[in-house]
């Protein structure tokens, strides 16, 4: 019984955590990285950004997964009831009394998520992250200077301003850098594509957008994570399997290509 009891456990653990090292006490804060950062181009702070998160320099509440759930019905009308786990917040370097959220284009974003098993959301899951989230604060938008890393750190201390001691799992306050279609079906090469930014009534700011460079990259941008495997009708599915399913990829993909997976670095 012990023996099957370690099983589960370590069976189930990659689904509620991200598998990070452990914070190490000398590592830089939110604050001090920007500061580091605040005169680099987006191609000198990339690396540096890499670097921390996955020396695991990320606030303690990135580490812990998020459920969310999913009913939908298939072509043939069964039910399909879904699961998948979520950064609860975007992507952040610091502590978790110290931290700030770090755009980044969706090169880097996919090398994270590679080394942690992960994918970047669809718009349908963005959709539905929204509409499960604890804590929806309305958009920010700011006009100057929107690349620059002083800007990112300002629209962070505007968010960490609105979100005040609210905890849980947070939406709205970025636009997610997102996989679709449209990248490929895009007639111009190395786009990004960005979807969201809801504001309270539910509707987003940012339709599906592929209209900026790859390596383009403001302070309205988000990085939020998934974990690979998909839980549905209480079996595991890898995201590709589900997105590749005519019979399973509404769970996950609203459009009707979702053969977009992942972003080349």
């Amino acid at each position: 019984m012990l023996i099957i009891i370690i099983y589960c456990f370590a069976s189930c653990r990659p689904l509620h955590q991200v598998l990070l090292p452990d914070r190490k006490t000398d590592a830089i804060c939110g604050n001090a990285f920007f500061k580091h950062i605040a005169t680099m181009k987006w191609d000198e702070r990339e690396p540096l950004m890499i670097k921390e998160i996955l020396s695991g320099n990320v606030p303690n509440f990135l580490r812990r997964l998020v459920p969310i759930h999913v009913v939908i019905k298939d072509s043939l009308g069964e039910k399909l009831f879904a699961t998948y786990y979520v950064t609860s917040d975007y992507l952040s370097i610091g502590s978790s009394s110290d931290f700030a959220r770090v755009p980044m284009t969706p090169m880097s974003a996919q090398q994270i998520a590679d080394s942690l098993h992960c994918f970047l959301p669809t718009r349908k899951m963005v959709n539905d992250i929204y509409a499960q989230a604890k804590v929806r604060p309305e958009p920010l938008p700011m006009f100057a200077y929107r690349d620059s890393a002083v800007t990112f750190y300002q629209h962070h201390l505007m968010i960490e301003g609105q979100r005040k001691s609210h905890k849980g799992l947070i939406a709205g306050i970025k636009k997610d850098v997102v996989i679709s279609s449209q990248i490929t079906s895009n007639r111009k090469p190395n786009r990004v594509a960005i979807y969201g930014w809801h504001k309270q009534d539910g509707k987003p700011i940012q339709p599906l957008y592929t209209g900026h460079v790859d390596w383009y990259v403001d302070y309205s941008h988000g990085i939020r994570l998934v974990y690979r495997v998909i839980m549905i009708n209480g079996r595991k599915y890898d995201y590709t399997e589900v997105l590749s399913s005519e019979k399973l990829r509404r769970v996950l993909c609203d459009e009707i290509d979702c053969s977009f997976y992942r972003y080349r670095y």
